[in-house]
């Protein structure tokens, strides 16, 4: 693995309280001209970024945690990416690719045919977000099969437009009050390791969702099963091995088409290019977004080329799917993945993460206050499950006040989970050992904190 430069200071360091004066001072701007609905993790404002800092107007160093959420996964400022962005926009910033096509487009999908998991035939089309991939992904599906039923998880995140709402969980804040929703999409049980003794068990755990399927639609009116290999905002939920892989066998086995939503799972988060490559699973299509351009807005479905190819002309697109801008980004982004071998990079990081929580949560333990349920993660994609003593009741009110302690402390930690009792660690894999060391002892402060 190739040690990465870094342009700015690589270390925490605070002058003012936070938020600063500053920081402060635009969030009344924030409140008079952006609508409130649009929420922040950390009230500071951002000038510069790099590596794993990010520098707020009033000059504070914070020590970033949570990757713009698993995006700028090569670093915020990563001098491949930004030159890249720089010489495609000085040629054009856009013509439509629907209009006049270009290279980049073109060279992106062939990337991605080559590392999404399976050496079969593929295609690939280009989006702009998760959840416009997710979409398409589903249209996809139910157009190539001639069915209609879709099937979710429970603790699932897939979006926030109409049809990602009807695939996603949580009801606040992604749903409440925005129905109806698209029809003919279906819940299943997730296997939660943690909180279900069945899901332990991940065959069984399939099993009971496929009983479930078989019950409830049957296997001829359903177009797809959809599922992140690493649920996200519902939690890090990772399932039990056996899981994925005998859900995607019965999909086969039923011509049900399979989706693997790896938006925030994907491009070496885990420890591997694709989370299902843990478990050699072959999804039929495949969702991406995130970390995929270093920053810049791309997404992209890429699938079976029988799938992808039985959609009409015109059936898919938009404006700016695949902007030339973000395609330029996504291929500099790729290759600094592969340059700078930043799968084995983010094993190395979740080593040290597992590591330094497992000392937590003993120590915590030791103190009587065990409120570290469960410590759980691939590569650089671990949760903490936070709970109140001596049990498994979720306790959301210890998230939140660590998460806005380690920010006073200057550390970006995001909470997530159906429960809102989850701490979420995702730095970017162009963070240093020092100073992720320092970001997880001030983060096991604040648990231990009064």
């Amino acid at each position: 693995m190739t040690t990465m430069a870094h342009r700015l200071p690589q270390k925490r360091h605070l002058v003012t309280e936070l938020p600063g004066p500053r920081s402060s001072s635009l969030t009344v701007r924030r409140r008079a001209a952006v609508a409130p609905a649009v929420g922040s993790a950390a009230p500071v404002y951002a000038v510069d970024a790099d590596g794993g800092v990010v520098i707020d107007v009033d000059g504070n160093s914070l020590i970033d945690l949570g990757s713009g959420i698993a995006v700028t996964t090569v670093g915020a400022s990563n001098p491949a990416v930004a030159d890249a962005v720089a010489a495609q926009a000085h040629q054009f910033t856009h013509t439509c690719f629907m209009v006049t096509p270009y290279e980049g487009y073109v060279a992106v999908a062939e990337k991605l045919n080559e590392l999404t998991p399976g050496d079969h035939e593929k295609r690939t089309v280009l989006f702009n977000s998760g959840a416009e991939a997710v979409e398409n992904a589903v249209k996809i599906a139910r157009l190539a099969t001639g069915r209609d039923a879709v099937v979710a998880f429970d603790h699932a995140y897939h979006g926030r437009t109409n049809l990602t709402m009807a695939l996603t969980a949580k009801t606040m804040p992604y749903k409440h009050n925005f129905g109806p929703f698209a029809p003919e999409v279906y819940r299943m049980p997730m296997s939660y390791p943690y909180r279900d003794p069945l899901a332990a068990d991940g065959v069984a755990a399939a099993d009971r969702a496929i009983s479930m399927m078989d019950k409830q639609i049957s296997a001829d009116s359903l177009a797809a099963v959809i599922v992140e290999p690493i649920q996200g905002e519902g939690g890090f939920i990772v399932p039990a091995p056996g899981f994925l892989p005998t859900l995607a066998q019965w999909c086969r086995a039923n011509r049900v088409v399979f989706i693997a939503d790896e938006v925030q799972s994907g491009f070496c988060r885990t420890g591997d290019w694709f989370a299902c490559d843990h478990e050699g699973v072959i999804p039929d299509l495949v969702t991406m977004a995130k970390g995929i351009a270093g920053g810049m807005p791309l997404s992209a479905v890429t699938g079976r080329a029988e799938l992808m190819d039985a959609v009409h002309p015109g059936g898919l697109g938009g404006t700016y799917g695949g902007n030339p801008v973000a395609c330029a980004a996504a291929l500099a982004a790729i290759d600094q993945m592969t340059t700078l071998d930043l799968p084995a990079r983010a094993r190395q990081i979740g080593e040290l993460i597992l590591s330094s929580l497992s000392a937590t949560a003993a120590s915590l333990a030791n103190d009587g206050r065990d409120v570290i349920g469960d410590i759980r993660g691939r590569g650089a994609m671990v949760a903490v499950e936070l709970v109140r003593p001596g049990t498994t009741e979720p306790d959301p009110e210890l998230a939140k006040a660590a998460a806005a302690h380690a920010f006073s402390r200057g550390v970006i930690v995001l909470t997530c989970g159906t429960f809102g009792n989850i701490l979420r660690l995702l730095p970017p894999l162009a963070i240093d050992d020092e100073l992720l060391r320092e970001g997880l002892d001030i983060i096991g402060e604040a648990l231990a904190a009064d």
